[in-house]
Order: C-alpha cells, then structure tokens, then sequence
C-alpha cells in the first residue's frame, strides 16, 4: 500500500540544505530527465549530458560511473519532480474523487506547462523500454504501478464514501482514467493543441459521472 503524501506530511522532517555537490547533481539530473523525453534515455550519454550542462566530461563522471548508473539516477529524478507537482499538491484535496480529479489535472498541468519538454516522462520511458528487460525497464514499470495505485486507492476512497459504483474494479477504473491521460499527453505533444488536454478531462468526467450513484 503506498502511503499518501498528507498521510506523513506532519511527521516528516525538515529538509536539511543541500550541499553544493547535491546541488550540481540535482542539477545535472534535472536536465538529463528533460533531454530524456526528448532523445530517450537510451541517448543520454555522459558526452551528450556534459555538453547540454557545460561541464566536462569528466566532471560529470565523478557524478555517475556509467551510463545505466545515469539513467536510473534520471528516472529517481523524475520521480521526485513528478511527486512535487502531481501527487504531493493533489494528495492535499479531500480523499476520493476530488483528490482522483486533482491527480488527474495536476498530471495534464505538467503536461501543458512543459514542465519536460517531451511531455510527461515516464510515458517517454515506459514507451522505450516497455520491450527491454533490465533495471531501466522495472524503474520505470515500479513507477507507473505506483502511480496507478494511487489512482486506484482514490476509486476504492470514492466507492467507501458512496460516491462511485461500489461494484466496479478500482485497478480497472485506474487502468482507463490513465489510458485517457496517456493518450492526452502524447497528441498534445505531437501537435501542442491543449484541446487534446481537454478531451482527457472530458473522458474523465464522463467516466467519473457514469460511475457516480
């Protein structure tokens, strides 16, 4: 069961500062998640990844010692970003449909905000390395079973609360609510018509409102 973010936020401790080492490498990752949804992780490279940040290659190498070292600290990276701007903002609205829909909408913000330039990241990933076992892969498997977990749990929160049809599938309803988010995010990268984004709520709420009783 994977904890939801106002569930801990009290009990959690201060950040502490990050020292300047983190700070470049917080950096550096930032960038590598971004070029990521662009050139896919498999074209990341130190080279690549050291020309895009202005340092050499060598300074980058005493950050990561190997190439799939780089990509799985790239996909932690965008985990942690996707946490604080999809999940942990849309963990402080009411529990079931509400705080499914604001999943939902937090999601297709970062999507239209541009937040990675090749739009969400762990569909980019998903889609590159869905057919090629390995650490890589399961990172980014791990992570979209996660997210649609939460998902999931916010359906199962909503039928608790009598606000959805208490016999139907939370992992199928999560399942569906996804594909919309999924299929949204790839037409507006495609084409950067927001309609696209609008369709995605649209099916939402269709969905939503035909499971409402």
């Amino acid at each position: 069961m994977v904890a939801h973010p106002d569930e801990h936020s009290a009990s959690r401790p201060p950040r502490r500062q990050r020292s300047d080492g983190e700070r470049s490498r917080a950096a550096i990752l930032h960038e590598a998640a971004r070029l990521a949804t662009v050139e896919g992780l498999d074209g990341l490279s130190l080279a690549r990844l050291a020309a895009a940040v202005g340092m050499s290659k060598s300074g980058l190498f005493a950050h990561f010692g190997s190439k799939e070292e780089l990509q799985l600290a790239t996909i932690d990276a965008a985990s942690a970003i996707f946490d604080e701007l999809v999940i942990e903002p849309a963990g402080g609205e009411a529990a079931g449909v509400t705080r499914l829909q604001a999943y939902v909408e937090r999601f297709l913000d970062h999507v239209e905000e541009g937040v990675f330039p090749g739009g969400c990241f762990f569909v980019s990933a998903m889609s590159e390395f869905d057919a090629h076992p390995g650490p890589v892969r399961d990172g980014a498997v791990a992570f979209s079973q996660r997210w649609l977990t939460l998902l999931a749990e916010q359906v199962a929160s909503a039928q608790a609360a009598g606000e959805l049809d208490p016999g139907a599938d939370p992992s199928q309803i999560a399942f569906e609510l996804n594909a919309y988010m999924v299929l949204g995010n790839m037409q507006f990268v495609a084409t950067s018509d927001p309609a696209a984004l609008d369709r995605v709520r649209r099916a939402v709420s269709a969905r939503l409102s035909a499971l409402a009783v």
